[in-house]
């Protein structure tokens, strides 16, 4: 007989994020959604980059489970980051959810090419946004349900 047992830890996310507007109704929407998560901001692509290769201030960094990624960052962009993180073995598996104010279909197909989990248009509908931390949320449990064998 198989039992399961859910493992314990937050889930841990990767905001990436230049609007403190924005930033604060996806903080206020995550804190809502009652998904156990760390939540790491970072305003911009070089502090993601960072983040992802634990370099600089982010030696300790954990890896994120997931991302909530604003294409049009100062710096380094949205896209570069995101090409970049899909061009690295160790983290090209991280799904990542795109936050843009772009409504241009080009823009989706080019993310779409980068396997992207989710498309977020801003102003974030916050429904839209609830009913996708609902879906992470079961999938977070269900990655974290660990067969355990019976004595």
């Amino acid at each position: 007989m198989i039992n399961t047992e859910t493992v314990g830890r937050p889930m841990e996310i990767l905001l990436v994020e230049d609007s403190l507007m924005f930033s604060r109704i996806a903080i206020g929407a995550l804190k809502n959604s009652h998904l156990r998560h760390r939540l790491t901001w970072v305003t911009d692509g070089e502090q993601a980059l960072e983040f992802l290769h634990q370099r600089g201030i982010y030696q300790q960094a954990p890896r994120p489970d997931l991302i909530f990624l604003d294409l049009g960052l100062p710096g380094i962009d949205g896209r570069d980051v995101l090409a970049e993180l899909r061009a690295e073995e160790q983290i090209k598996s991280i799904p990542v959810v795109i936050m843009t104010a772009s409504t241009d279909e080009a823009t989706f197909v080019e993310t779409e090419k980068l396997q992207v989990q989710g498309y977020l248009t801003k102003p974030l509908d916050i429904e839209k946004f609830n009913r996708l931390m609902i879906d992470l949320n079961q999938f977070w449990h269900q990655d974290m349900i660990l067969p355990r064998t019976a004595n």
